[in-house]
């Protein structure tokens, strides 16, 4: 393709995102439906600005690889082993009782026995990209929806090898299930050898890279982690998102987690909004408007057993009936992993090319659909709460209680960050510092302080540490502008959070009072202050008087800060 052509179609991609979608976040629809919208306008039944859309798909599904692996980044081992009863049962009961309603559905059409299986599988999935995405927008992977819908996309993710195998064992290829059973046997070889590698070689590494101080050689290795976890999962047959995803769980407990996690993200934000509008150019008008009533009902067939068989798992796990709906409503639609398992299909002949384009069509116009789907299923949510809120309020004498407790980041961990945190630890208070030098994060986790590896200037390594429930942020970074910058950008991003500043002397105190500081601490005045109180006591000078003193200077000389 021509590098002119090449241009076109990124600026054409941009300019569309750029305009749809904050359209459709002010209308309260979410930045999915946006991208799903923008896609169709530009794609090959809209516009035509892009044809290829099987390679705008493939560039694209790296969105879901960075998507999973900020997901694993934000669980650790320990909590997945804690999930695994619900990632067993939910998971592999929707998967299998969902396939089997609609393999059944599918033999009742008159389809072959083993095309109706494969058509259950791969329309049973659903998309990890739209359920994940949802809830990472409204910051609700850590709830009891997000726990529960994880679960079932986790299984899902698990059984891409088993159902590759089971294509080819249904299309009769001795072959191809050897290869595919080999690849299973390379598949645990490998997953295992990543462990030990993440365990073992990747903190370490991450350090070498950080002490060399250049942020862009840092992203380089984020991004190589990811992407190089993923293609070794791929060629043995694994899904690149489930390598994506246990390199993060790998580097879930890496105090290098936060900044990883802000470095990808914009990568994944950009990939991912491609993927959405690779699914909008997916959607076949045509076969549309040729098949109306029977595309409209098959999806609607699809969307109503889905959600039926995901309801009743919940209710049967004994989770509530709001979560239960929202639940079932999020993961309606059929997945990403469908055009894979289809696509074999096709290629090993268990399906026809006509009924192929079908099933791509469902699951396109299903995922168009998801947007809706949650919305949905969210304000029934809300509608249950509320009306069981009510209910609860009538019957009982609720008294609200605030069991939060205060929370302080420390941003630059060196001597004065670390006597601020030693004095916080002993005061019982919960702190999160943070530097950009790995040597101190090193050796401040081995003293068993609390503190990460980052870049406190980054906003989305402050919203990774969730800065915005911080009671206060106290900078002691020595470096005089990077001090001033740092409340600048703390004080635009979180006006309503106290910044308590370290400055060197009275000019430097007036800057970072004017950037937004709430209260600067002059170390030359303090220092100076000890001084000539320490001199003072020679004398016949009592000590209230000489505390008197010393505050007298001390408040001269912070009004002139302040008023100047």
């Amino acid at each position: 393709m021509p590098e002119a052509l090449y241009l076109t179609h990124i600026l054409s991609l941009l300019a569309i995102a750029v305009i749809t979608v904050p359209i459709f976040q002010r209308l309260g629809l979410g930045s999915v439906l946006g991208y799903l919208v923008a896609g169709a306008i530009i794609g090959p039944w809209g516009f035509r600005l892009i044809n290829q859309v099987e390679e705008v798909r493939h560039i694209a599904e790296f969105g879901v690889v960075f998507l999973l692996f900020i997901i694993g980044i934000e669980l650790n081992f320990n909590r997945l082993m804690a999930m695994k009863r619900m990632v067993l049962g939910l998971g592999l009961s929707q998967l299998l009782l969902t396939a089997a309603m609609l393999g059944a559905l599918a033999l009742l059409l008159g389809m072959p026995v083993n095309t109706a299986i494969i058509i259950g599988f791969g329309l049973a999935l659903s998309s990890t990209a739209f359920g994940l995405q949802t809830l990472t927008e409204k910051n609700e992977m850590s709830s009891v929806t997000g726990r529960t819908s994880f679960s079932i996309l986790l299984l899902q993710d698990l059984a891409v090898v088993p159902l590759l195998t089971l294509v080819s064992f249904l299309a009769h290829d001795p072959s191809a299930v050897g290869a595919s059973e080999f690849s299973f046997v390379k598949g645990l070889i490998t997953i295992v050898a990543v462990i030990l590698a993440g365990r073992f070689i990747l903190t370490p590494a991450l350090r070498l890279v950080a002490a060399s101080q250049n942020a862009e050689v840092f992203i380089a290795a984020a991004i190589l982690v990811v992407l190089g976890t993923a293609w070794l999962m791929e060629t043995v047959g694994l899904s690149m998102a489930l390598g994506a995803f246990l390199a993060g769980l790998l580097l879930a407990d890496s105090h290098y987690r936060h900044q990883v996690i802000a470095d990808i993200q914009p990568f994944r934000g950009l990939l991912l909004g491609l993927f959405f509008m690779s699914v909008g150019m997916s959607v076949d008008f045509g076969l549309l408007m040729q098949k109306p009533l029977l595309i409209a009902g098959l999806v609607t067939g699809l969307l109503a057993i889905k959600i039926i068989v995901i309801l009743c798992i919940c209710k049967i796990a004994r989770i509530n009936s709001g979560t239960s709906i929202r639940v079932s409503m999020l993961l309606s639609q059929s997945g990403e992993f469908g055009f894979v398992l289809f696509g074999l299909a096709l290629t090993t002949g268990i399906i026809s090319i006509g009924l192929f384009q079908i099933l791509i069509l469902i699951i396109a116009i299903s995922m168009v659909t998801a947007p809706f789907m949650a919305i949905i299923g969210e304000h029934i949510e809300m509608i249950l709460r509320k009306n069981k809120r009510q209910n609860t309020a009538s019957h009982m004498d609720i008294t609200p209680r605030d069991n939060s407790k205060p929370f302080i980041i420390i941003a630059g961990f060196g001597r004065v960050g670390q006597r601020v945190a030693k004095i916080l630890d002993a005061g019982g208070i919960c702190y999160l510092a943070l530097d950009n030098d790995p040597d101190i994060v090193t050796k401040g986790q081995s003293d068993g302080l609390s503190v990460i590896y980052g870049d406190a200037r980054r906003y989305d390594v402050l919203n990774a540490m969730n800065a915005a429930r911080a009671n206060a942020i106290i900078i002691t970074i020595d470096q005089a502008s990077i001090a001033e910058q740092l409340a600048h950008i703390i004080h635009d991003r979180y006006p309503t959070t106290q910044i308590y500043a370290r400055g060197h002397d009275k000019e430097h105190c007036k800057k970072l009072y004017e950037a937004g500081a709430t209260i600067t601490i002059s170390e030359t005045l303090e220092a100076s202050l000890q001084l000539g109180g320490a001199a003072l006591t020679v004398s016949s000078i009592s000590d209230e008087d000489i505390e008197s003193l010393l505050n007298d200077f001390r408040e001269v000389y912070y009004e002139d800060v302040h008023n100047n």
